[in-house]
């Protein structure tokens, strides 16, 4: 039996909705992985720290708040603190097209717009991890 693959899901910051997150959550649980939420106002710190004790593969982050460039470059750079730079980070939200290509040169695996089919978050971690 293949090892499932353990997914953070977490909000940073003040953003107070997580509707998005809930619904990728359910998506990914509901595609066989195991998922760990952390719930509302994460500190960077919070989140890297719950992804190195729940030992997961993925960190999901789901930003609204428009602090992306602030919040993501810190968990990767905690992650990678805490040797735990193997962690694939991808994230979702309101993110201009212009911070994109800025986070995915600092470490994130893909940003999923509003509107993302589920299916197409899914299909992008398992073939991250096919391998394994």
């Amino acid at each position: 039996m293949a090892k499932k693959i353990r997914v953070l899901v977490a909000k940073p910051g003040l953003d107070g909705h997580d509707r998005g997150a809930k619904v990728v959550a359910n998506a990914l649980k509901d595609a066989g992985m195991e998922i760990i939420y952390t719930g509302l106002h994460q500190t960077p710190e919070m989140i890297a720290e719950s992804a190195v004790q729940e030992d997961v593969d993925v960190v999901g982050l789901s930003i609204l708040s428009g602090a992306h460039m602030t919040m993501f470059p810190r968990i990767i750079e905690l992650l990678q603190e805490k040797e735990a730079g193997h962690i694939m980070v991808f994230g979702g939200g309101i993110i201009p097209a212009e911070d994109v290509e800025k986070l995915l040169k600092m470490g994130v695996a893909r940003i999923f717009g509003p509107g993302t089919d589920t299916h197409d978050i899914i299909d992008f971690i398992k073939e991250k991890f096919a391998d394994e």
